[in-house]
């Protein structure tokens, strides 16, 4: 990213000089002025040291910025790894050896907030492995990540009925990230389910379909549902972001993404997969 950055502004410094300097060289030679050569070197080596310092200076700073940004993220990430896990354990220990049903369900509530806390890490180290531009691909069952997804989901919107129609499917590429895309699209099949309590997840062999029986859209708002922090409805909360990120993940990533929606009837989403194995 920064490389990239330094090379444009060197070259575009540098660019810009050059043609400068050609003007003045033609300026020069117009007025019969002849033995130039010695100058017109002396002056192209400033030109290229001035375009190599401004490129540094421009950058630097900002590239240091982000690395220690970067190394405060990951040694926060390692601290939080061992208090959710002695969370967890304690949590299932207590489980074990209690009978008290009101206390079981406060152990669960605690349970299901570090679930909450471990997807959060999860997603943590995830951005970091995408910012150094780690592999992360990896071979899945798109069902079985389907059910996990759904299951979580489930705690936190228990008046929801998920009806769920899966055949098993493999897939190799960016688990987390795919697993980011369908919080997403669940996520807003709830919030804008309206009075419906129902959401459809079904996984074809090339393809998933998510699909609530909610408030639509009409073709207008269709147009600009990617948009960067574009919300249909304004009283809902977040921040308008997913969408965009699904978005950019399924282009990335050759996943066909279609939205098939009407007011009133509710919002279909495809997922067409051209690797999937069946």
């Amino acid at each position: 990213m920064f490389r990239s950055l330094r090379i444009n502004i060197f070259i575009f410094y540098l660019l810009t000089v050059s043609v400068f300097f050609i003007l003045f060289y033609y300026a020069l030679m117009n007025m019969e002025m002849k033995n130039y050569i010695f100058l017109e070197v002396i002056v192209f080596l400033v030109v290229l040291l001035s375009a190599f310092f401004i490129s540094k200076l421009a950058v630097d700073p900002l590239e240091e910025y982000v690395k220690n940004l970067q190394m405060l993220s990951k040694e926060t990430l390692h601290e939080l790894n061992l208090p959710i896990s002695t969370i967890t354990t304690n949590t299932q220990m207590l489980q074990k050896n209690m009978q008290d049903e009101k206390n079981l369900k406060r152990v669960q509530r605690i349970q299901n907030a570090c679930n909450m806390l471990q997807q959060r890490y999860n997603e943590l180290d995830y951005l970091i492995k995408m910012q150094t531009k780690q592999v992360i691909k990896e071979r899945f069952f798109l069902n079985e990540l389907l059910s996990e997804r759904v299951a979580f989901l489930q705690k936190i919107y228990p008046h929801i009925h998920f009806h769920l129609i899966l055949i098993e499917n493999e897939l190799f590429m960016d688990k987390i990230g795919l697993c980011k895309v369908i919080d997403n699209l669940i996520d807003n099949g709830v919030k804008y389910s309206g009075t419906s309590k129902d959401i459809d997840i079904v996984l074809q062999k090339n393809m998933l379909v998510i699909r609530d029986y909610g408030i639509g859209m009409n073709e207008v708002e269709l147009l600009t549902i990617f948009d960067n922090y574009y919300q249909a409805n304004r009283d809902m909360q977040g921040f308008g972001i997913g969408l965009s990120m699904v978005k950019r993940f399924c282009d990335e990533n050759s996943i066909e993404l279609i939205f098939d929606s009407s007011p009133n009837a509710g919002t279909s989403v495809k997922l067409k997969f051209k690797d999937i194995q069946g």
